[in-house]
Order: structure tokens, then sequence, then C-alpha cells
């Protein structure tokens, strides 16, 4: 069943999880293919699935296109590119007798983001992203801010000590966001007392700063459910 909202959009009723499904599958179809000493058996049935879902993918694509008015919005909307991208390289890789061509097989990875056109959930996490999106602007703002701070605070305590290590700001930069977020991968650490003191800092201030995103996304697809309620 062909249903449209008051918008325009086109959605396909109870064939939308069936699509998603097949969307799964053939990412999973994509792993698959990378496996070595695939069978000739397996490599024939990847290549049969691939060709039956490019098909129904562009079957999709053409009916979403002839059914959308003007035909353009369909086309150039964020979705109708994702669409487009998803069965693209199939023919041009099929098309034209190029080995190179094949790194085209490598966007078929954009299938996936076809599943974000399916379900009610993906559009409650649109909406909140929506909700909070000038306060994470702020916030990465805020972030790369105590970012460069960390890596210049780091740079004058530890560049004489270890010098190969922190032999500039830029050099510095790494341990500033392993420490932040952190990670805490050790590779690089201060040595001195000064250094450790300003790491510890560094560190509770990052544990703080790592977990605002998590709680205004919280929030906001706390207030995105209850709009679509």
């Amino acid at each position: 069943m062909i249903v449209r909202d008051q918008r325009g959009k086109v959605s396909f009723g109870r064939w939308d999880y069936p699509i998603q499904v097949l969307i799964v599958l053939t990412l999973i179809a994509f792993a698959v293919e990378t496996l070595p000493g695939l069978s000739p058996g397996w490599q024939k049935g990847l290549q049969a699935f691939e060709i039956a879902s490019v098909s129904l993918f562009t079957i999709e694509y053409l009916a979403r296109l002839a059914l959308t008015r003007p035909p353009q919005r369909y086309v150039f909307s964020f979705f109708g590119i994702i669409d487009l991208l998803a069965i693209l390289p199939f023919y041009l890789a099929t098309s034209l007798d190029l080995r190179s061509l094949r790194a085209f097989r490598l966007l078929r990875l954009f299938r996936i983001l076809k599943l974000a056109r399916y379900g009610e959930a993906v559009r409650r996490y649109r909406r909140a992203f929506l909700i909070i999106r000038e306060e994470l602007v702020l916030f990465g703002v805020t972030a790369l801010i105590l970012l460069y701070l960390s890596a210049v605070g780091i740079y004058y305590f530890e560049n004489e000590a270890q010098p190969e290590a922190f032999s500039s700001v830029f050099h510095s930069l790494w341990w500033a966001i392993v420490t932040l977020t952190t990670v805490g991968y050790g590779d690089v650490y201060p040595v001195t007392a000064g250094g450790r003191l300003f790491t510890f800092f560094v560190l509770v201030i990052g544990l703080g700063t790592m977990a605002i995103p998590s709680g205004l996304f919280a929030s906001a697809l706390i207030k995105a459910r209850e709009e679509c309620e």
C-alpha cells in the first residue's frame, strides 16, 4: 500500500519492513564477500543475491521517482541521493570492464543510510538532534577550546622532560584527546609532577565534559517522544 504524507513523501506501508530486512541482508552479504577462500558456490550465490537486491532497490527508486510530485523534489532530496548511491555503483561496475571501478562497490555501504528512512524511532532520534543542535554546536566549540588549552598546558609542563613526545602543541594534541575523552591509551603520559597534577585536572574536566552530550540527547529524546505521541 502506497501512502503519501502531507508533505508529499511516499511510503510503501507494510513493504517498508521487508525493505529494511533486505538492506540489512545486503550489508551482511557485503561483509561475507570479504571472507577469504569463499567457494565458487558461495560466490555465485552472493552475486545472484546482489543482482536481485539491486533490482528491487531500483524498482523502489523508480517507483518513488514516478509517484513524487514534482519528481525533482525526490531526486535532489537527501534520501533520493542516498537511494541513488545505493544502486548506482552496481550499474557502473557492470557496464564498464574496468577493474578500478570495483572501488565503486564500497559505496554499497550507503545502503545503511537507507535505514534512516524507515522507523518511527529513527525519526525521533533525528528530531532529538534538531532540538539540541545549537547546544551541540556550543559544546563542540567549548570542547575544541578545552582541547587546545590542554595541549598547550601539557606542552609547557612536559616539553623539556619529553621533547620527543611533546615536541610541539600539535604533538601534544594527541595526549589531550585521549585524556579529555578519558580513554587513556598510555602511549604518551606525563612524567613531571606539574604534568601529572595538570593531567588530574584535565581528567576531572573530561569526565564532566563528555557526560554533557549524553544528558542533552537523553532529555531531547524524551521531548521528541512526547511530541510524537
